[in-house]
């Protein structure tokens, strides 16, 4: 782990390998760490840095609120820092999201994007669903939250071929701040970025999983209609978390990630 101090905090980043810079963004009250598979796949051939939103994983976090833009602006000073960019990002959900507002914000710190089970709008009840996500977060038990998130999270299929990787993503939830995720829960509540979609330039590859219901494909296509220079792809029998449980989402990310 590398920290970057930010007015809030220390925000931390794993940093591996070497070659073109790839960035990776990870979902709501998970951490970097959550894309070892795909850190292990692309280090061979790119560096690749995976930071921790404020509040999760190892960075700190000074308890305000955060927008999902103010992510957006964590990442693009991280990317200023390293001296590396523009980035080839890839993200998923919630890290979707930062990766929207980051290429609307940042143009030039992006070279491509794949955005996976992403919005860039969650909808007209999203400030009350969100708030009551929110609630939750705090009030439950994270360990009686994960009934709740691994279905979202993964298929059937999936939970019974790899109970190991559930479990390790299951662990690094449960270890989340309970109150950054909530902020968290708050900032998604907020965020719409749907009306600027058309600013983003960066070739970008849209996955979703087919059975996602937390980010349906509805959703992705909204994404890929408003984005330019964009691909969209629906993967059959695959839930919330493409890019862990797919390989062949992961495939598809490295890719368009080496254009």
């Amino acid at each position: 782990m590398t920290t970057l101090e930010r007015p809030w905090g220390a925000l931390n980043y794993l940093d591996e390998g070497s070659g073109p810079l790839v960035v990776l963004l990870h979902p709501l009250a998970e951490s970097g760490e959550l894309w070892r598979r795909l850190i292990d796949e692309l280090t061979p051939r790119f560096r690749v840095v995976a930071p921790d939103a404020r509040g999760h994983g190892d960075s700190s976090w000074d308890g305000k609120e955060f927008s999902v833009p103010d992510l957006a602006d964590d990442v693009a000073a991280l990317i200023e820092h390293l001296d590396a960019g523009p980035a080839r990002v890839a993200a998923l959900s919630m890290g979707g999201c930062t990766a929207v507002a980051l290429a609307v914000r940042h143009p030039r710190l992006v070279h491509n994007l794949v955005l996976a089970d992403t919005t860039a709008d969650y909808g007209p009840d999203k400030t009350a669903a969100w708030g009551e996500r929110a609630e939750k977060a705090v009030t439950v038990l994270r360990e009686k939250q994960l009934l709740f998130q691994v279905d979202r999270w993964f298929s059937p299929q999936f939970l019974q071929q790899d109970p190991a990787e559930v479990e390790r993503v299951s662990r690094i939830f449960t270890e989340t701040d309970s109150e950054a995720h909530a902020a968290a829960c708050r900032a998604l509540g907020a965020y719409d970025d749907s009306g600027r979609l058309g600013e983003i330039r960066a070739s970008t590859l849209v996955l979703v999983g087919q059975d996602d219901y937390a980010t349906p494909p509805a959703m992705a296509r909204a994404l890929h209609i408003g984005i330019p220079a964009s691909r969209l792809l629906v993967l059959p029998e695959v839930r919330h978390l493409s890019l862990v449980e797919s390989p062949q989402a992961r495939a598809l990310a490295r890719q368009h990630l080496s254009r």
